[in-house]
């Protein structure tokens, strides 16, 4: 009996739906298996369903109006944003050749890019108050890096490996219904009651001879031990549990002890925390045509290696304010995400610390020190969450695809004598080429259920000949 769990949870405010973890489908195109099952299931509006929108490229980076202001509370023209963005997209682009090239001149993508850019910023010709503007500039494409790599730093994340990741066609969309409109679809099509809710697994136990009540005749292979006491007999289970939860349960989660190869995997891959903030306003503080705002700390640089204080300035890390749209779905709603250890702290914080926080933060970058304060707030806690421990994983340093695939390796392994395939592995960090997303996630579980369906089917093949 599977048990259902989601990361895609919805929360309602006054206004609609607001999707505090998946929110978005990335590369929302027919090679992309949730845009496949949502267009089944009619969930996606006319805009997202269009050729046109299927069809642009955008290198894992949606286009969008932003607006950049400053810490002094200044708007940053196009004369600098554009030549910065143009070659923050090319080092970006170039960074991902290496993986086809199987070498790399620096061990992290942080490294890379820092090195590329100091030999850029030599040949600059402007004044130095410029100079260090185009630097902030960059850092703040850092921090949208980090938010969408899931890594608290660039220098976390493992250059080599980082080209491997595979970016789709399609603007990216979402689900008017919020993403789990998705899930309860899913869910419909299924049998009554074969899903079992709020009940959390303590242990798997494989590599055994156990005899249900029911069956005394038969022997399984895996037993399902719950927190409540129960134990389900299985054939196979199918763990799709997130990699963060691995880390910090894989020496109790499956018994006997998972092997060594695979702990190691499960060690060096990385897995960090993305969490949102929504804020809700009475009155958009923002101009009619703002997609996003984007904030530049002038004092800050990617060639500067400062560490914020995450008590003093953990607000440092978030890129901005996106603004929901259409408002008559959301109302007056603006997105905050932030990566990494800041997001853990801002975990620890009260509503009223992050409301009264980014109030302060709204009213220094516009320079407007009237923009009244949001009405509601609706905010994630991913790190905190015991069976997340975080939100999606990376390639970091010392790791590479290959850890991704002797995660997904069933258990136990091939060259055993002992019934095959009694635990098997999907969720997002098995999957070699769609990691981090819900899209890579759903074709994780697939594959794995595919395996499961051929195996059977080779058995009937080979009793067929007999």
């Amino acid at each position: 009996m599977p048990c259902y769990t989601s990361l895609s949870p919805c929360r309602r405010q006054p206004k609609g739906l607001v999707d505090i973890g998946a929110q978005w489908i990335h590369g929302p195109s027919k090679q992309n298996a949730v845009f496949h099952l949502a267009s089944q299931y009619h969930l996606l509006d006319e805009e997202a369903m269009s050729e046109e929108n299927q069809a642009v490229q955008i290198g894992g980076h949606p286009p969008d109006i932003s607006t950049y202001y400053t810490s002094s509370g200044k708007k940053i023209g196009p004369e600098i944003m554009a030549p910065m963005k143009e070659l923050y997209s090319t080092l970006i682009a170039q960074s991902m050749t290496f993986f086809q090239l199987k070498t790399e001149p620096v061990r992290s993508l942080g490294e890379f890019l820092k090195l590329e850019i100091a030999r850029y910023a030599e040949g600059w010709q402007d004044d130095e108050e410029t100079c260090n503007l185009k630097l902030a500039v960059l850092n703040a494409e850092f921090k949208m890096e980090c938010c969408i790599s899931g890594a608290d730093s660039l220098d976390h994340v493992a250059l080599q490996p980082y080209g491997e990741y595979m970016m789709l066609p399609g603007v990216d969309c979402v689900f008017p219904g919020g993403f789990a409109s998705l899930t309860d679809a899913m869910r419909r099509s299924l049998p009554k009651d074969i899903i079992s809710y709020k009940k959390p697994v303590k242990c798997i136990h494989w590599n055994r001879s156990f005899k249900a009540p029911n069956t005394p005749e038969y022997s399984h292979s895996v037993v399902v031990e719950c927190e409540d006491g129960e134990t389900i007999p299985a054939d196979h289970v199918i763990v799709t549990v997130p990699l963060g939860f691995l880390k910090e349960h894989y020496k109790t989660f499956i018994h006997p002890p998972l092997p060594a190869r695979k702990i190691d995997s499960i060690q060096k891959l990385g897995f960090g925390t993305n969490n949102k903030i929504f804020l809700e306003f009475e009155e958009p503080f923002w101009e009619p045509e703002s997609q996003l705002i984007r904030l530049v700390w002038e004092d800050e640089s990617p060639l500067l290696s400062k560490r914020l204080d995450l008590q003093k300035e953990w607000f440092r890390k978030i890129l901005g304010f996106l603004i929901l749209q259409p408002v008559e779905r959301y109302g007056h709603v603006v997105l905050i995400v932030l990566a990494g250890e800041e997001a853990n702290y801002m975990e620890s914080l009260s509503d009223c610390e992050i409301k009264d926080c980014m109030t302060q933060i709204i009213r220094k970058f516009t320079g407007n020190p009237l923009i009244p304060a949001p009405k509601g707030i609706i905010r994630s806690r991913w790190y905190n969450d015991q069976y997340t421990r975080g939100s999606y994983s990376y390639t970091a340093v010392g790791s590479s695809g290959d850890d991704i695939d002797v995660i997904a390796e069933p258990l136990p392994f091939p060259s055993t004598q002992a019934q095959p395939l009694q635990i098997l592995f999907a969720g997002e960090a098995t999957h070699r080429t769609f990691y981090s997303t819900t899209h890579g996630a759903l074709e994780s579980g697939w594959r794995e259920a595919d395996r499961l369906i051929n195996y059977y089917l080779s058995l009937t093949s080979v009793n067929a000949n007999h």
